[in-house]
């Protein structure tokens, strides 16, 4: 029997809001279902030939939050027969969306497939978790949901707190942190300028005024004209006398990214171009204390499972949840910056979770055509202590 080959077709995602901004109000579903059309349509796929849609989310929002898979794909024209599946490996979930398709078709389940996720956390709900069953008297707390996304669930606080433990742990400093940061920013700022980053996003209309709108292009998060003068004046928000600050972390934003995930066969059989071959991954568990760690042993269990070296992999993305998250795997691995993150990642485009491996994939395969290399790793920490590492290779 012939081998199988996985690949990856098309791809789109929708510009990245800041938190509280330009896409407060669009609902997630409605973001998902406008990236995921524009993802078909790049690939030049019939929706009827799509028989599943992988979909990756980390917090539901608004009254159709847990369907917004099966949503997206009935609304571009899938099937009725076609199936849906969510799934949630924490930062990692865009990620997981890509590799359970793959595995949907490797089992015999799935033929073609859309894989993406997203995030509205400017739709996050408040919680009141005593109110179902009645409470007696007094006051009642009300708990942000976009917190308990954010929290380590054992106990060590916020993300960001575990990122604080990683810095002090290997001695990393804050003005390395907050030159990566800058970094971030600048590359993040010329792949706005020379067009790299608008050829994988999709422009949305989004409100604006009372009754007007507007066509959405870009991220809005990026700032790169950021200096590091005014990076070192910013307070660290987890620790009193910590590191970790707004401008070395991750953005809080808001979006959908999806990619076409098939059998090599049957999406040449419909004229689909595939752009990368989905070669193999790895996914470990760390310490929850710690997790920002997670990228380490998983590129190099990436490695020792395919026989190759750092310098063998042409281009690597690593999700910039925190600044030292990319500074331990630089010092631990020794992948030069010059291969890493060269168009900006979630420190200067933002973080949704959902969709953030999806973003990555779109860049590693992006870089890889425009710059004719072979291979790409793409890599993130998860919180709760995981790390997961994935290779693509160009075809």
């Amino acid at each position: 029997m012939a081998t199988q080959e996985i690949v990856i077709a098309g791809g789109k995602r929708t510009p990245f809001g800041d938190f509280g901004k330009s896409l407060k109000d669009i609902p997630l579903s409605t973001l998902a279902t406008h990236a995921a059309k524009a993802c078909v349509e790049e690939a030049g796929l019939s929706p009827q030939k799509i028989d599943h849609a992988v979909w990756g989310n980390v917090l539901p929002v608004d009254p159709d939050g847990y369907y917004v898979g099966r949503v997206a794909a009935l609304n571009i024209g899938m099937p009725d027969t076609s199936c849906a599946l969510g799934v949630n490996r924490a930062c990692g979930s865009g990620t997981q969306a890509i590799l359970t398709a793959a595995q949907q078709i490797m089992t015999g389940q799935s033929t073609i497939a859309i894989a993406g996720g997203g995030e509205n956390f400017s739709r996050g709900s408040y919680a009141q978790t005593g109110m179902r069953w009645g409470v007696t008297r007094g006051q009642q707390t009300l708990e942000d949901t976009v917190e308990w996304a954010y929290s380590d669930p054992f106990g060590h606080g916020l993300m960001g707190v575990t990122a604080e433990n990683l810095a002090e742990d290997f001695q990393y400093r804050r003005e390395d942190m907050d030159a990566w940061g800058e970094m971030s920013q600048q590359r993040a700022g010329a792949a706005i300028e020379s067009g790299f980053l608008a050829k994988q996003i999709a422009p949305i209309d989004v409100p604006e005024g009372r009754r007007g709108t507007r066509l959405m292009e870009m991220d809005e998060f990026p700032r790169p004209s950021v200096t590091a003068e005014k990076l070192a004046t910013l307070k660290p928000v987890f620790r009193k006398g910590g590191q970790v600050t707004p401008g070395n972390s991750s953005g809080v934003t808001d979006g959908a990214a999806w990619v076409v995930v098939g059998d090599r066969a049957a999406l040449e059989a419909e004229g689909v171009r595939p752009r990368a071959r989905l070669v193999d991954w790895t996914i470990v568990g760390v310490p929850p204390r710690i997790m920002g760690c997670g990228p380490v042993p998983a590129i190099r269990a990436l490695w020792e499972k395919r026989g190759l070296k750092a310098s063998d992999v042409d281009y690597y993305e690593i999700n910039e949840a925190f600044a030292v998250v990319n500074l331990h795997a630089e010092k631990e691995l020794g992948i030069p910056r010059d291969v890493t993150n060269l168009y900006g990642g979630g420190i200067s485009i933002g973080h949704p979770p959902g969709a953030t491996g999806v973003r990555m994939a779109l860049v590693a395969m992006q870089h890889l055509e425009d710059s004719g290399q072979r291979y790409a790793i793409l890599s993130m920490c998860m919180g709760a202590g995981q790390g997961m590492a994935v290779l693509l290779e160009r075809l």
